[in-house]
């Protein structure tokens, strides 16, 4: 593996000799432009490893994207690497539809220990609520950026995301109905603990999630990148592209159905994913992803 290709994956051209805080900010975000949060895998007949290389050549060098496992395995090589003192975290995802979090870890997020403070990077949550900054871990403090308003919450060694969205404008009312345009609203993302793990921790999580048949990611082909001013997503057929703060305070909300014949071009033009094996969108789960 290689640094410097993995650099020119993500178009960065800045300097790495100083682990600090500018330079990590500007590596994560050329990451989360170029490194699309995709399964993608899952419906074109392949298998996600859980193995370091495995994910390099998938993404460094075929030019894919990866979930969370992926992505954050990745990136905690890519700093490392560059001397950053990195912890790999495990949480649980909230899902709002049975306002419960997981039984269990199903997300991998990282720590970043710099100048006595405490940063956590996670460049592999995509779509709406994906971080476009390390989060400095301190509880009850509003953190702004460009998608909106983040902040962590503590209690009793149980550290919660929440963002707050902005309210949202759908020109196409057909699918206002699918999106909370009336208000702003504070969302639940995932809690997580301090507690180091190791990723072979994550091994039996990252099979399950892509075989179970009431997994989300078995249920739904998803693929989301964010661009230079929000993110564009394709989960089964429908592609939402968001302009984060467009104007008076609201996200701008664009979204198209789109025909099979479609699905390779806008992978590749929209995503910049070129697969290897005949993909078969799907989306039959009622959970949201925005």
């Amino acid at each position: 593996m290689d640094i410097k290709e993995y650099f020119a994956r993500i178009s960065y051209w800045g300097s790495y000799d100083k682990p600090d805080l500018a330079t990590l900010t500007d590596i994560f975000q050329h990451h989360i432009r170029a490194v699309p949060f995709e399964n993608l895998s899952i419906h074109c007949g392949e298998s996600i490893e859980l193995d370091l290389q495995a994910t390099y050549n998938k993404i460094v060098k075929k030019k894919r994207g990866g979930w969370c496992m992926e992505n954050n395995h990745l990136l905690s090589w890519v700093l490392k690497t560059l001397g950053y003192d990195v912890t790999l975290l495990g949480s649980k995802v909230y899902v709002s539809e049975y306002n419960v979090y997981a039984d269990e870890i199903d997300h991998l997020l990282l720590k970043v220990e710099l100048d006595n403070k405490s940063y956590i990077v996670d460049g592999g949550f995509g779509m709406a609520y994906q971080m476009w900054q390390p989060m400095e871990l301190v509880s009850g403090t509003d953190q702004p950026q460009t998608p909106g308003v983040f902040r962590f919450v503590e209690e009793s060694g149980v550290w919660y995301l929440e963002k707050v969205k902005r309210k949202q404008w759908v020109p196409d009312q057909s699918f206002s109905a699918s999106h909370n345009t009336e208000e702003e609203v504070c969302r639940r993302v995932y809690l997580f603990t301090l507690q180091p793990r190791d990723i072979e921790e994550f091994r039996d999580r990252n099979t399950h999630l892509q075989t179970a048949p009431d997994s989300l990611f078995v249920t739904k082909s998803i693929c989301s990148l964010q661009t230079a001013n929000g993110i564009r997503a394709l989960v089964g057929w429908k592609l939402t592209e968001i302009k984060y703060d467009y104007k008076d305070n609201m996200d701008l909300v664009e979204i198209r159905i789109l025909a099979d014949e479609e699905m390779e071009k806008t992978l590749k033009e929209k995503f910049n994913i070129t697969l290897d094996k005949k993909f078969v969108p799907i989306n039959t789960s009622r959970l949201s992803m925005f």
